[in-house]
This record gives C-alpha cells, structure tokens and sequence, in this order.
C-alpha cells in the first residue's frame, strides 16, 4: 500500500471517530479501511497471491475480502473455494467469524445454498464451495477466480491439478493460496513460480485481535521451537536431514477418526524441571486399534509443576478411559508415582526406566509408521514434528522430544506383552 494511500486510510479512521452510528455501521464492512498492508493484494502482474502466514494472522478474513471485492467490483462472476474439508468451508469460510456471511454488508449479502455449496450475489455472481478430500467434484467446473485455503492441509496433492484445470475463465484467472506453510511439493512449486506473488506474516501481525489467553500459551508453548517457526512465523522449514521419517509421510497417515480401540494408555515423560524455562512434560494418550494399528489420540503435554502435569494426566486417564498411565521414572522416581496417587490412589500406573537414548527407544515405533501400522489424529502437529526429526544418530533438533518421549512410552506398552517389565 502506498504512503499516500496509508494517509488517506488514517483520515478516514480519523473522520470515523466522529461519524454518527448508521455511519460506523456502513463502514465496518469497508475492508480497506481495516485490513493491514500485508492483508492486500500486491500490485503487479501475477496470477497466483500466495500468503504465508501464521495461526490467528488473518488470512481466511484476507481471502474472503479479496474474493467479495472481485464479485462486488465485478471482476469476477464464478469463483471457487477450496477448503481442506466440508466442514471448513462452511464452518470457516461461509459462517465463521470471518467468513462471507460475516463479513458481506446486510444490503448486499449473498444467498447461502448449503445443500448446493453455493453462494450467490444480487449480481448474479457465484462462489462454489468444495473439499479438498473430493477432487474429482473439480472435474468440468470453469472458474476465473480461486481461493484455496490452509493449501498445505489439503488431504489430496491431486486436488490442486483439478482446481488449476477449472481455473481458465475470463482474461485474467487468478488464485489467491491461503495457509500456514510446510514444505510440501505444490507449495515449493508456487515459490518457485514466476507469476506468484508472496505475501508473509506472523500470528502477532494480528495480535490485537487475538485472545490475550491464546497469546500468552502459543508462546509459553511454541516461542522458539521449529513448530514454532513454521505455526507461528510462517517458515517453510525441511525437513531434517537423514530422518528416518519425513513430515510427509507421517502427516499422510494421519487419520480423522480413529476405529474402534482396544486398550489405552496414558504416556508421561514427566520434565526434571519446572517453571518457564523448563522441559515440557509429556503427556500423550495413545490407543492400539482392533486392527493392530497405534493411534495416538491427543497431546496434553505442558510446562507446569508437579501438581500440575500429574493433574493433566489423570484427567487425560479418565476422559479417554484408558487402562493405565506408565511414566518414566528417571526424573523424580518414586515422586512421580507419589504425585499421581495424590490426585487419584485409584489410578493403575506403570513407572519404567529408561536405560537407552530416546532415539533407540522411538525406532521400533517409527518402524510401525513405515510400515503403515501408527497414526496421528488431527491436532497433533507438535508430536509429530518431534518425530520426524529422529535420525539413527539421535534427536536431530534443540530441546527435548518430550511429547514424542511419552508417545513411545505409550506405544511401546502396547505392543509389549501386557505382563512384561519393561525397562528400555
């Protein structure tokens, strides 16, 4: 956005301070007047707009707002979403906070046809809504306008080459890429590409408009990790060298819901220190399927005292039902079974001794992800990210794998005789 542009925005704010209520009311839905300078399109020539940007940065608001000011402005007639799920495009895309009902101003509001995935304007102009699970949905579909959102979540590489087929209305078909980065083929082709246009930004671009909460969390959690860098910053990171499994390839085994489970159990690798700068504790509930599959259910992993991480453990014990917390014992030995018992002297647990590196202990399980035998349930990006950065020589990033560590301990219970010790 030009300087002069900047001043003239600045004035109209200005001007707003004053202005009476139907005023205000009319002008909350004047986008340029709110967006931030990396929420607009560039100028210049370029026929995709690809944002790179962290949670919470803003970029589904950023997508609607381009794709409403295209309908409105007439430059486009039929446009087309593309969502990870069905679920996104009307949960985020049409009805959330952000999304175009939301969004688009009472008078001129579009027609919302759940059961046809359309929207339709006064002017006759269209948005189309599809999965990216369901590419062949694409097949005859003519658009001059796509917005593809969270591109790097999309279940299906395929989904892209339909969308980019339907993409060949009008003069200028151009594509607006949403997402919070990983190194995934399309994404590196997009950066590569002549006509793309990059746009970047961070979770705190948005602050003011974020929960105070969810601030304080992403960066007692995050704030200097690799997940960190790539949820928060926005970095397209490698993966690393020599690992033993690619992010790919265990993001491709992750599964929305999990079949029916026989036992679970509840993996602590409790940190030896507290306070802001400690060790996160681990804490991952993980299930063994009727089929022989590992699931790991959920990740309650946190940086708190004693008290507290045993109190996240036993309430993950309860609320999946699991048969049993096993928890190493290196770090406070006895202690940690003492703590455990304080909040419930029902509980069944297991503390077992870690004799071998962590990347010992994880191949056997990682071998499971080879063989197409462990998945994730969706939400798990930190755990996963630790285990793609096992390597035969060891633990190939800063810190400790803590979620992954508790995950194994898990794992490894269920695929052990269930009255075997275990000490690895």
């Amino acid at each position: 956005m030009s300087a002069a542009a900047l001043i003239e925005r600045e004035d109209v704010r200005a001007y707003l301070t004053d202005a009476s209520a139907s005023v205000k009311a009319r002008a909350r839905y004047s986008w340029p007047i709110y967006a931030r300078e990396n929420q607009r399109e560039p100028e210049g020539d370029h026929r995709f707009w690809l944002v790179l940007a962290g949670r919470g940065f803003g970029k589904t608001r950023a997508g609607v707002e381009w794709v409403r000011e295209q309908i409105e402005t007439g430059r486009a007639r039929r446009a087309v979403v593309v969502a990870p799920t069905s679920a996104d495009c009307r949960d985020t895309i049409v009805e959330g906070p952000s999304g175009f009902l939301a969004c688009c101003p009472p008078w001129d509001r579009p027609n919302y046809e759940p059961s046809k995935r359309r929207l339709t304007w006064k002017n006759g102009a269209t948005v189309s809504l599809y999965s990216a699970e369901e590419p062949d949905r694409l097949r005859g579909v003519n658009t001059d306008l796509l917005l593809a959102d969270e591109l790097a979540a999309w279940p299906r590489a395929e989904t892209w080459d339909m969308a980019m087929f339907a993409l060949r209305l009008g003069t200028d078909p151009r594509a607006m890429i949403t997402t919070t980065p990983r190194p995934t083929k399309i994404i590196k082709q997009l950066l590569e590409h002549d006509l793309t246009a990059i746009t970047r930004g961070s979770t705190y671009d948005n602050r003011a408009n974020l929960a105070p909460q969810f601030l304080d969390e992403i960066v007692r959690r995050y704030e200097g990790t690799r997940l960190g860098r790539q949820e928060i910053y926005a970095e397209v990171l490698e993966d690393v060298d020599g690992a033993i499994l690619t992010s790919e390839q265990i993001r491709e085994l992750r599964v929305d819901v999990a079949p029916d489970l026989g036992r679970t159990v509840v993996g602590v690798d409790p940190a030896a220190t507290a306070g802001e700068n400690a060790d996160l504790t681990g804490i991952v509930v993980t299930a063994k399927g009727v089929d022989d599959h590992l699931y790991a259910l959920a990740d309650r992993s946190c940086r708190l005292g004693p008290a507290g991480w045993a109190r996240r453990a036993v309430e993950a014990y309860h609320e999946f039902d699991a048969d049993l917390i096993v928890a190493e014992k290196n770090q406070g030995g006895l202690m940690v079974e003492h703590t455990l018992r304080s909040l419930d002297a029902d509980v069944p647990i297991k503390l077992v001794t870690a004799t071998r590196g962590k990347h010992v202990r994880a191949e056997p399980i990682l071998a499971r992800f080879e063989q197409g035998k462990a998945h994730t349930l969706p939400g798990l990006e930190d755990l996963e990210a630790q285990l793609a950065a096992f390597t035969p020589e060891g633990y190939a990033l800063d810190g400790s794998p803590d979620a992954a560590d508790a995950f194994v301990w898990a794992a490894t219970e269920l695929t052990t005789d269930r009255g075997a010790q275990v000490f690895l």
